[in-house]
């Protein structure tokens, strides 16, 4: 019986409205979990972060930071390209962030030094992480307010510095006293790992998180045309000194970060001034009439 018999058209409608024998699945796709499981991938590189200075590997800890670091910097982006965003991923981003970026470098400066002077030396530390707890939450709470609340020219900045950046400061520090000790420079190495100074970087570090001071995000961060061949001269020179000296070139990249925030300040005024020249309202000159007018 051919299928252009009535016999066959018959059986064409039956395999069409056969019940499903397969229940279907509901939930979400794969694309939309890889951010979170990335921001998962981040958040094991904190905990075993910690681990590892238990154990006194403090390279190996410094090493899972700056992992992480990068991980928190993908996820984000990740999840605007893919259409992923979403309230629980940016709660879980923030906790995440809270131990990689708080707990974890505080608990590793204190074992790699500050443990010697005991609830001195653990004072600084809490500083450090209860005001990265503020900085976080306050960016949670701006994350409420709508697009037409703040003036435009603030979303292209942090307020206060970044929780990221914030641990790549706080562990300059390690990164200096590692490099000097790969050198061999053994007086210097242990006059940056003294307690004071590590104490003194923590606590301006946390000054920094909960301050009002306006910070690049970089998000939308336009290069003038003139600049761009500069900034990947740049960019090349610091990845060789990346890959031939790391210690080194982390904290020189923590230098170069806190010397930016003055001229960051000056590009927010800058727009201010700008912002608010423009609402300010136009005065017209009356002109003088003839007399008799």
């Amino acid at each position: 019986m051919s299928e252009s018999s009535p016999g066959g058209r018959v059986r064409r409608l039956r395999r069409r409205f056969r019940p499903r024998t397969r229940p279907r699945f509901e939930g979400q796709s794969f694309n939309r979990l890889i951010p979170n499981m990335m921001t998962m991938l981040g958040l094991c590189c904190g905990l075993v972060a910690i681990r590892a200075a238990f154990d006194g590997r403090f390279e190996l800890s410094a090493v899972l930071i700056v992992v992480a670091g990068a991980i928190d910097g993908l996820d984000g982006r990740l999840a605007r390209l893919l259409k992923a965003t979403s309230r629980f991923g940016a709660e879980f981003d923030s906790l995440s962030d809270f131990l990689c970026f708080g707990v974890a470098p505080a608990l590793i400066l204190y074992l790699w030094t500050l443990h010697d002077y005991r609830a001195f030396g653990f004072a600084p530390c809490l500083l450090f992480a209860v005001c990265m707890a503020l900085r976080l939450a306050r960016f949670n709470a701006s994350l409420d307010v709508g697009p037409g609340v703040k003036p435009a020219y603030t979303y292209n900045f942090f307020t206060g510095v970044p929780a990221p950046a914030g641990a790549g400061c706080v562990l300059f520090p390690l990164f200096l006293g590692l490099w000097l000790q790969q050198m061999g420079w053994e007086g210097l190495a242990g006059a940056v790992r003294h307690p004071a100074f590590v104490g003194l970087v923590m606590v301006v570090v946390a000054a920094l998180l909960v301050s009002t001071l306006p910070t690049w995000s970089f998000k939308n961060f336009k290069v003038p045309r003139a600049y761009v061949l500069p900034l990947l001269l740049g960019v090349g020179l610091f990845g060789a000194l990346l890959l031939a000296e790391p210690w080194a070139a982390l904290a020189m990249a923590g230098i170069i970060y806190l010397g930016m925030l003055p001229f960051s300040l000056r590009s927010y005024l800058r727009l201010k001034r700008e912002a608010e020249s423009l609402l300010e309202p136009v005065v017209v000159a009356e002109t003088p009439r003839p007399n008799g007018a």
